[in-house]
């Protein structure tokens, strides 16, 4: 049987992926706090959608608790982000889902919400850290990434950004690894990343919080990997791709001003702003005739 919102099949990706990375990878993590991020993120999911709510009761527009975008959010962050204390995960999923609440403009949030937490988690707490290697790279990590993730995205239709970004990126690494006279097994070795792979599948590609138009998306993916370049081999931060990320995740308010297109909706939400996105389209096309 089909799901019916590919978010689903993300939750399932996701999970699965978890699943897999404390059977097959030496993982320290933790089932209680993988626990506490999933039972934080929907609770404070739940809590600001009811308070909104009640806001919004005045211009008749209710906001319901969307829990599977808390589950996704949880799962991201027990992938990828590690702690000592269940107090820091607890941090990182409230930070993750409160920033989608406050970061915003218009009826968009521009901030990737596991990436905020991640990044709110090693600002704010002394346990916090990430392990870009934490996948090694064996060559069927990969493909089961590209698999899945090619599905969701071509459900979505954000292939772009993530050719734009690995393409600028592995490019950027090429020139550079040329420069040095270093062998191409280097090249790769900085390429076969399965953290790398799941940032550019899964994290720079939610189409709620990234630039709306289709060269809006490459221009942003292409600067984003561009500061991930400048920060991993010049700074040596090893968790260059997510505070590219989160640094330029506000430039997106900008790339929607310059270039209008309408904003992305779930299959099963905002049925308003779908119909006014057809009415965007239609227009567009009688402007063009």
């Amino acid at each position: 049987m089909l799901l019916k919102d590919i978010r689903d099949y993300q939750i399932l990706f996701l999970g699965l992926f978890l699943v897999l990375g404390i059977g097959t990878r030496d993982w320290t993590l933790r089932p209680e706090l993988i626990g506490v991020a999933i039972a934080t993120s929907l609770a404070t999911q739940w809590i600001l959608s009811l308070v909104i709510g009640h806001w919004s009761l005045a211009n008749d527009k209710k906001q319901m608790p969307n829990l599977r975008s808390a589950l996704i959010t949880s799962l991201g962050l027990s992938l990828l982000l590690r702690a000592d204390h269940w107090t820091t995960m607890a941090i990182a999923a409230a930070m993750a889902i409160a920033s989608k609440f406050i970061f915003r403009v218009g009826d968009k949030h521009f901030f990737n919400p596991a990436n905020f937490g991640i990044i709110s988690a090693l600002i704010l707490t002394p346990d916090a850290w990430v392990s870009p290697g934490q996948w090694g790279e064996e060559w069927w990590y990969g493909l089961l990434f590209l698999g899945t993730g090619g599905m969701i995205l071509q459900r979505i239709g954000r292939w772009d950004t993530t050719a734009a970004f690995l393409g600028s990126y592995s490019l950027l690494e090429a020139i550079r690894n040329l420069w040095l006279g270093w062998t191409w097994d280097v090249y790769w070795h900085r390429l076969m990343s399965g953290s790398l792979l799941l940032f550019a599948l899964f994290m720079i590609t939610d189409p709620r919080s990234i630039p709306n138009s289709r060269i809006g998306r490459v221009v942003w993916a292409i600067c984003i990997a561009g500061l991930t370049f400048i920060l991993r081999n010049y700074f040596f931060i090893s968790t260059a791709v997510f505070w590219a990320l989160f640094a330029l995740a506000p430039l997106s308010v900008l790339i929607d001003v310059l270039w209008l297109a309408p904003k992305f909706a779930w299959q099963e939400e905002d049925e308003g702003d779908e119909k006014a996105e057809v009415n965007f389209l239609l227009s567009a096309k009688k402007v063009e005739v």
